[in-house]
């Protein structure tokens, strides 16, 4: 019986592979939306929360991305997320959105949008402490334990003394608050960059979308938010931040975040915190009116040398780093 030919078989010539130069340049571009469109996101939440409770703020904002894009995105891509998939969407969604975005929410009641955004510069340092412990880390440099010190020392300073270049401390509610929503979203980051995620970014934001956005729903139902809410009550200025939150600061920014989480290491990742201070203070400035004192731009100086200290100095790669990372529905 006769046999069909095959093809014989040819090494890959260079426009059958992916370029270098293009991958590189949309890791570029996407590390400058988080820079510039996330730096912004602050000024965005505090018009919101003038009229929205701050946890439905975030619920919505997450939420209706989640509602809308899930099933679009679903059936363009094809994929069926798996119980795995599910599993991270559901931690890094409470991690980052819930207990992360929320709490940035709930703290800027009482603290400015730029020193919001100075606070949760710590997340690179907290980035690389919880990269550390985890199993198969990598224990950080003295150069890198210095610029936690420092950072941390730069936190201190916002909290206190009391009056400090005739300017008063920050709220320390709002700071503790911003603290924890820094260090899960730490937890949530490394997490997201290990656990499984399906091959679609896009997809993987509308699922932790739904899964925070609910998270932060119910938890808007037990404080009272739910009943409080009055939509008639919400202004145009909070509608058109929420827009933007939920098309920029969602859709386009946690898209791009969770493609650089997965092309980077976990302290350049970390990096967008040094650059969103200065666009959060700087527009709130601009826009809101927000005073820029010298207990800030004291505290803004120490905490982003920290970060700089953290970013610029030489990283051991642990060997779960140096591995392919599996595709998804393969991680354990």
């Amino acid at each position: 019986m006769a046999t069909t030919p095959t093809k014989p078989l040819r090494a890959p010539e260079e426009t059958d592979l992916p370029s270098a130069g293009h991958v590189t340049g949309l890791v570029i571009f996407a590390f400058g939306v988080v820079y510039l469109i996330w730096g912004s996101t602050y000024l965005a939440m505090r018009v919101g929360i003038e009229s929205f409770p701050p946890l439905l703020l975030a619920g919505s904002r997450h939420l209706l991305v989640g509602m809308v894009l899930y099933p679009l995105v679903r059936w363009k891509t094809g994929e069926r997320p798996t119980w795995k998939q599910w599993r991270t969407a559901i931690v890094t969604g409470s991690l980052l959105l819930f207990v992360g975005n929320g709490g940035v929410c709930v703290a800027e009641q009482t603290v400015p949008s730029g020193v919001a955004a100075l606070l949760v510069a710590t997340v690179s340092l907290w980035m690389v402490l919880v990269d550390w412990v985890r199993p198969g880390g990598v224990r950080p440099a003295p150069r890198i334990i210095a610029g936690i010190v420092l950072g941390f020392a730069g936190l201190a300073l916002l909290v206190g003394p009391a009056h400090l270049g005739n300017s008063g401390r920050i709220d320390l509610k709002g700071t503790v608050i911003l603290v924890v929503a820094s260090l899960a979203w730490a937890c949530g980051s490394l997490y997201s960059k290990h656990g499984a995620l399906p091959k679609s970014p896009l997809l993987g934001v509308t699922m932790q979308g739904l899964a925070g956005g609910a998270a932060l729903w119910i938890a808007g139902f037990f404080t009272g938010e739910v009943h409080a809410l009055h939509f008639a009550a919400i202004s145009l200025r909070s509608w058109i931040a929420l827009g933007y939150l939920i098309v920029f600061g969602s859709v386009i920014g946690f898209t791009a975040y969770l493609y650089i989480l997965k092309k980077s290491t976990a302290a350049r990742v970390g990096t967008y915190a040094l650059v969103n201070p200065v666009v959060a203070l700087f527009l709130g400035w601009l826009l809101a009116g927000e005073s820029i004192t010298l207990r800030t731009v004291l505290a803004a100086a120490v905490i982003l040398t920290a970060v700089v200290l953290v970013i610029t100095a030489p990283h051991r790669a642990s060997v779960r780093d140096v591995e392919v990372l599996p595709v998804p529905g393969e991680a354990d």
